[in-house]
C-alpha cells in the first residue's frame, strides 16, 4: 500500500511502517495530492480510500491523504473517482478560494485528515 499525503501529522505517524510506502508532498496542496494519486492510477494503482472522504469541502482544507494499492490492470473505477474528485475541487475552488487560515485552524484540519486516514486504514 502507498499513502500519498501533504499532512505532516500523517507523515509522522506512518513513517517507518513496513507495510506502507509513504509519499510526503512537502508544502503542496490538496490538488497536488489528487494529481499525484491520479498519476499513480495511470501507472496501474487502485484507490483504497475515497479522494473526497470527510465532510470538509476541498476548498476549505489544505490537507489530504489518499491510500492506493497495486493492481495488475488499470482500474477504470479508480480513474473515474480521482477525475471526479479533481473536477469537484476545481468547481469548489472557482466558487470560493481557500481562506488564509490561522495556524490553529490549519492544525485542526491536519487532525481531521489524520483521523480520517488512520480510521480508514484501521491503525
Amino acid at each position: 500500500m502507498k499513502l500519498i499525503t501533504n499532512n505532516p501529522m500523517v507523515r509522522d505517524f506512518f513513517v517507518g511502517q513496513d507495510d506502507i510506502e509513504l509519499e510526503y508532498l512537502d508544502v503542496l496542496g490538496y490538488m497536488d495530492v489528487l494529481k499525484r494519486a491520479r498519476d499513480e492510477i495511470h501507472l496501474g494503482q487502485v484507490l483504497l480510500t475515497h479522494p473526497l472522504s470527510g465532510s470538509v469541502k476541498p476548498n476549505e482544507t489544505p490537507y489530504k491523504s489518499v491510500a492506493i494499492g497495486k493492481d495488475s490492470l488499470h482500474d477504470i473505477d479508480s480513474l473515474w473517482l480521482i477525475e471526479q474528485a479533481i473536477a469537484t475541487y476545481i468547481k469548489f475552488e472557482k466558487n470560493k478560494a481557500m481562506p488564509q487560515w490561522t495556524e490553529q485552524v490549519r492544525e485542526d484540519f491536519m487532525v481531521v485528515d489524520f483521523d480520517l486516514i488512520k480510521n480508514a486504514l484501521r491503525r
